[in-house]
């Protein structure tokens, strides 16, 4: 039997084939996705033509995500996502959102499933495919535990039907795979949930509302309506065998283990917290460039200490903001114990790090920052969503909290 193989080495130094792919995603960041960013968030409308310009070089693809999701360093996605959101975080989405849906089938899933959706999710240039993750409801948003779509086996045709409603799913209603958080067995609340892919075309799914967003609104985002939606038994995440074992763990008052959904939101945090990362980043460089050419009273502005302090800590928290998404990207990468929740950390922090980076930077320019001639007011309104999805900031100061007091905080 072999040794278990130990973790890499945490290293601040990404090495050279991380540098080469980060200095690649960056040019097609400043050199396509920044030139289109403007347009495509006034038409608030899925970029296609950007797909399928990243669809054509390889960026957009399962070879891409799939090689930086298995890097063993932990650190590919982060680096790759904060590139991306730094040219800008409507377009990034679009370009990322499908990767949720496949974390979703390869953290849980079965090899077969994952050999079978995976590649539909991305498809092939000149043929871009979308995937969409679908849990949050109407009346479950931050509170997993009351997801009322239901799913129920057909014993006599090896079919599960699906019937519910979805909300804020990115992708939904235009993505050829759905991957649906749903109840199988009410009772037993979150511990009695699955997932379940939606294959293409499947009769019964359709889109509800679009809605027209504050912010990242070159990224799709829309209700999913499930009415009577079959699928064959082989798309249920994982497997029914191994859904019986665990349902029949709880009857018996064992542990679940941890819920699809979560674990799909807890491997992804970081990953999240990266994109905020991107942006903050983006205003920050923005406005410190500002700073040094914008004259007022005969000398740049940046040589004021109101000025130049606020850059300092805008430098400062995007530096730490990024420390802490690296730390828990490896973390999570090398399947250490997150204890301290410190994918939880990262996204909080690196979320309200966006918020007052983008914030300040509008302040930077005054009058300028606060139209739509100059970017930071388009990176100010996409910031707020990272303290808002895939775990609020007051749901990751909750997971947080029980982290660090060991007590149920509620």
């Amino acid at each position: 039997m072999s040794e278990p193989q130990a973790p890499a080495a945490f290293s601040l130094d990404p090495g050279p084939d991380l540098t080469q792919m980060r200095d690649w995603v960056h040019g097609f960041a400043a050199d396509v996705i920044r030139p289109a960013a403007a347009e495509w968030d006034e038409r608030e409308q899925t970029p296609w033509p950007v797909l399928e310009e990243a669809a054509k070089i390889g960026l957009y693809s399962l070879d891409f995500f799939g090689g930086q999701w298995l890097d063993e360093s932990g650190l590919g996605i982060p680096i790759a996502f904060e590139e991306l959101f730094w040219g800008d975080a409507g377009i990034g989405l679009s370009l990322a959102g499908s990767s949720l849906a496949a974390v979703a089938v390869a953290s849980n899933g079965t090899q077969e499933q994952i050999g079978e959706w995976l590649p539909q999710m991305f498809g092939t240039p000149g043929d871009v495919k979308l995937a969409a993750f679908c849990a949050s409801e109407p009346d479950a948003g931050s509170d997993v535990g009351a997801i009322r779509t239901r799913a129920t086996y057909l014993e006599a045709s090896d079919e599960w039907v699906l019937n519910g409603a979805k909300t804020w799913a990115t992708n939904g209603g235009i993505a050829d795979v759905h991957v649906v958080v749903a109840t199988v067995e009410p009772s037993l609340g979150s511990r009695g949930q699955a997932s379940f892919i939606v294959p293409p075309g499947t009769p019964g799914l359709s889109q509800g509302q679009k809605f027209r967003k504050h912010g990242i609104r070159a990224s799709h985002t829309a209700e999913v309506v499930l009415s009577d939606v079959k699928v064959p038994g082989r798309c249920l995440v994982g497997g029914r065998e191994r859904l019986q074992a665990r349902l029949e763990r709880v009857r018996a008052g064992g542990r679940a283990g941890e819920q699809a959904a979560m674990r799909t939101f807890e491997a992804s945090r970081p990953s999240v917290g990266a994109m905020a990362v991107g942006v903050a980043r983006a205003a920050f460089e923005y406005a410190r460039d500002y700073a040094r050419e914008r004259q007022q009273f005969g000398r740049p502005i940046g040589q004021n200490q109101a000025i130049a302090f606020m850059l300092a800590d805008m430098s400062a928290a995007v530096d730490a903001a990024r420390l802490l998404v690296w730390r828990a990207a490896w973390m999570v990468r090398n399947g250490q114990s997150l204890d301290a929740a410190q994918g939880s950390v990262s996204k909080l922090v690196a979320g309200e790090t966006a918020v007052r980076v983008t914030e300040q930077a509008i302040q930077i320019l005054g009058g300028n920052g606060y139209t739509r001639d100059y970017p930071v007011e388009r990176w100010h309104r996409d910031a707020k969503i990272f303290t808002i999805f895939e775990g609020t900031s007051e749901i990751q100061r909750m997971i947080i909290g029980r982290a660090v007091t060991g007590l149920d905080v509620r």
